[in-house]
């Protein structure tokens, strides 16, 4: 598919995520006032094409209301909006790349060990639903588990790092994740699992941070971040439940989640820039850490 191909159909899924629905004159008004056009309407041929073209690409169905002649993308929910925006951008990134010709010396990527560390095949046991059978090394261990079986109910990118979750088949109904660049010469099994009827991936991480999943109470958190720093936060929330009250100097930034080790992680990544409001054990958590790393350096 050329770049062109690939602009038009971005074109066209921005403008509704923009606009919600939109009219075939309405979207030839915008068309008209583009690059891509040379003054006049899309032809309905066309028009059809850029549909086509931007389900093939990213699996996004612009759909249309008979009722109000509307066109709009039928998305159900912010997982999926979240999905199709990475795959969107994704494209459209690869696509860029490789016409770089000229200037790719130029051009510095992060590495994501895990996206060439079996991320293949973990798609594809999890699309035909087959387990997953590995040893697994992870950093806070010496040594591997050996002979590790998941059934993997959903991949999830966190830090440049692909996790996935499933049933850890020898710990019976425990819900594991796995981070697939420690997983040591996975292979896909021959039996057939199903995911059960009342797991919703989405549910299972709503009041998370990152990757690890805890038992505890959804808690009240609120963070005073510096007027810099809340740019940033504005820009990329931390998490679905953010709310921000902005102040002179400052900004208040409130969140529904459990407290776990990789939300203190964040938290200490931002340095003196955002400090814990309440709740007091997230602070004595943060607190501590710090206490340990001066007494590393005074030692």
């Amino acid at each position: 598919m050329s770049t062109l191909q690939l602009s038009r159909a971005m074109w066209l899924v921005t403008l509704l995520r923009r606009y919600g629905r939109l009219t075939r004159t309405q979207i030839n008004t915008h068309w008209r006032a583009s690059n891509y056009s040379d003054g006049r309407d899309i032809p309905r041929r066309s028009f059809y094409n850029f549909r086509d073209e931007v389900d093939a690409l990213f699996h996004i169905k612009i759909a249309f209301d008979q009722r109000t002649n509307e066109y709009y993308i039928a998305e159900d929910n912010e997982h999926v909006r979240n999905r199709n925006s990475w795959m969107m951008h994704t494209q459209a990134m690869n696509e860029m790349l490789l016409n770089s010709k000229g200037v790719e010396q130029l051009i510095f990527l992060e590495d994501v060990p895990s996206a060439r560390s079996h991320l293949e095949l973990v798609i594809e046991a999890l699309k035909e639903r087959h387990p997953i059978r590995f040893d697994y090394a992870p950093y806070t261990r010496t040594t591997p588990s050996h002979g590790v079986i998941v059934e993997p109910y959903f991949l999830k990118l966190f830090k440049q790092r692909w996790y996935v979750t499933g049933r850890a088949v020898r710990d019976g109904d425990v819900i594991k994740t796995y981070a697939l660049d420690r997983m040591i010469a996975p292979e896909i099994m021959p039996d057939v699992y199903e995911i059960p009827a009342h797991f919703d991936a989405e549910t299972y991480f709503r009041d998370s941070f990152g990757v690890v999943f805890t038992q505890g109470e959804v808690k009240q958190i609120r963070l005073k971040v510096d007027a810099r720093q809340a740019k940033y936060f504005r820009a990329v929330p931390l998490h679905p439940s953010q709310e921000e009250m902005i102040h002179d100097t400052f900004s208040e930034f409130r969140y529904r989640m459990k407290i776990s080790p990789d939300f203190v992680e964040e938290l200490l990544s931002h340095g003196s820039r955002v400090t814990v409001i309440s709740p007091p054990e997230l602070k004595a958590m943060v607190v501590s850490e710090l206490e340990s790393a001066l007494d590393a350096y005074k030692q």
